[in-house]
């Protein structure tokens, strides 16, 4: 199945043939405090800078109804948040993993996001829509 929107990615998840747990990084955009002018100036145009995570949870597919469901709930948390990164965890034995089975592979998650490696993750932006690197 081709992931084309949100939706496509909730669907694939319950589809999967062992239960899935899915992973989010709610991240922001900012500009490195040393940038340069032409930095700067790249950035005020909504490209560059770095992304910087400011929440990261895990979540079954039934307990998501929808990216608007998604978006309400990260709302309450302080910071905002500008590209959503998202990932599935598969179970196993009819299983899918615990809160706690996630948590490292949430913590790599971050990392590899920290050190620009984004692609092999789906990405949306506050919109629902999906994003494209590189």
């Amino acid at each position: 199945m081709q992931i084309a929107s949100f939706a496509d990615f909730l669907t694939a998840a319950s589809q999967q043939p062992e239960p899935q747990r899915l992973l989010f990084v709610f991240t922001r955009a900012e500009l490195p405090a040393d940038a340069t002018a032409e930095e700067k100036a790249r950035f005020e145009r909504g490209e560059g800078g770095t992304l910087e995570p400011v929440m990261c949870v895990d979540k079954l597919p039934s307990e998501i109804a929808d990216f608007a469901q998604l978006k309400a709930e990260s709302a309450q948390i302080p910071q905002s948040w500008d590209i959503g990164f998202v990932a599935a965890l598969g179970g196993r034995a009819g299983r899918a993993p615990g809160s706690d089975e996630a948590s490292e592979p949430l913590e790599r998650m971050v990392g590899m996001i920290k050190q620009g490696h984004v692609g092999q993750f789906l990405a949306f932006d506050r919109n629902g829509e999906m994003l494209q690197f590189g």
